[in-house]
């Protein structure tokens, strides 16, 4: 009796334990899969959304085109080597551009300007020393007809095509005129092809250098000289003078003459006046108007007068600079109508009109028989 008791006992002691154990391990179980199969939990990836391009107020639409495909922002000035073609392009799909002046003048066939669809590109092959300048374009805003630049979209760029051998910027014309004004700055226009040239200002009568105080006198290797106050002390004859380290040996610009100018601008200032006011048939006679004015400054000349394209006329027209007093320089332009062998329809009223890109005006004289 007692062996069943024993045996009893035995059995529920491992009923008991085997329960015990498996609850601690289905514990155990549930606490490492706490994660359920098939619910695995997935780190979600929001896509990124791309900025939109805002244009950045100031930044240059203008750039240069290197090789293999690379492009460069320009920036105020840049130097370049002559002999290898440079391209610019500038962005935009409607552009205007601005570059050194003689080539247009000259019609240089070198430079060449092509407007693509979202771009415009100018070639210039064959650069030289002559082409250094100030290179610049524009966004063309356009309502029908009208077109205007975009004040907000233009750059522009200095490029100094350096040549050791050319340290001034070369100039069809050996001497030139520099017209001095009390009215406004007079630049001796002295350009280097590089920025790093040390440049002096000479004056030839009496042979002495002239001091640039960066006041009075200031030097901008993009302009030359400039003379903020220009007065009748500062005529004469002027030459610049370069040197540069890749270059020791001094070069001399091209001569300049300074001349001081008396007559504001404005309209030109006219007289007219006749050979004789009473005439007879058969009688010759003259119809002189006389403008004087700015040296540099074009004077047209029309005349209305009887007999206007009845009979032959006479017109002759030229113009001198002359020095009034000691220090001052005038243009004077001419107009000469010429009236030969006197008929009754000559009588009357000689009108001229003398014009200028200020204005114009009209002055008039009385021719009656005799």
């Amino acid at each position: 009796m007692r062996i069943w008791i024993s045996l009893t006992l035995v059995l529920l002691c491992a009923e008991l334990q085997n329960g015990v154990c498996q609850q601690i391990k289905r514990k155990k179980e549930a606490g490492e899969n706490r994660i359920r199969p098939g619910r695995r939990r997935v780190k979600v990836r929001y896509p990124k959304i791309k900025e939109k391009e805002v244009p950045v107020k100031g930044q240059s639409i203008l750039t240069q085109v290197l090789d293999k495909g690379r492009f460069l922002r320009l920036g105020e000035t840049i130097s370049l080597n002559p002999g290898k073609a440079l391209e610019l392009r500038c962005k935009g799909t409607k552009i205007g551009w601005a570059y050194p002046s003689y080539l247009d003048t000259f019609n240089d066939t070198r430079l060449s300007i092509k407007q693509h669809e979202k771009y415009s590109q100018l070639i210039l092959t064959s650069p030289s020393a002559a082409d250094t300048g100030e290179y610049s374009c524009w966004v063309i805003l356009c309502d029908g007809d009208e077109c205007e630049k975009d004040p907000d979209r233009i750059s522009a760029t200095y490029i100094y095509f350096t040549d050791k051998e050319e340290l001034f910027v070369p100039s069809a014309i050996h001497f030139d005129i520099v017209y001095m004004r009390p009215d406004k700055p007079a630049i001796v226009p002295c350009r280097v092809t590089t920025p790093q040239a040390k440049v002096s200002l000479h004056r030839e009568v009496p042979a002495e250098e002239v001091p640039a105080d960066g006041n009075l006198i200031s030097y901008d290797p993009q302009k030359g000289f400039i003379f903020q106050n220009p007065s009748p002390e500062h005529k004469g004859a002027f030459y610049c003078k370069a040197n540069s380290t890749a270059k020791p040996t001094p070069q001399v610009s091209t001569k300049y003459q300074l001349l001081y100018v008396e007559v504001p601008g404005g309209p030109p200032f006219a007289t007219v006046e006749a050979s004789s006011n009473s005439v007879s048939g058969g009688d010759i006679f003259n119809v002189t108007c006389t403008v004087l004015g700015e040296p540099e400054m074009e004077v047209n000349f029309y005349w209305t007068f009887p007999g206007q394209g009845l009979r032959p006329e006479s017109v002759h027209d030229s113009w001198r600079l002359i020095n009034r007093g000691v220090r001052y320089t005038t243009r004077i332009s001419q107009s000469v109508l010429t009236v030969d062998d006197v008929e009754t329809i000559d009588f009357g009223k000689y009108i001229c009109t003398a014009k200028n890109k200020h204005g114009e005006t009209s002055v008039a004289t009385q021719v009656k028989p005799n």
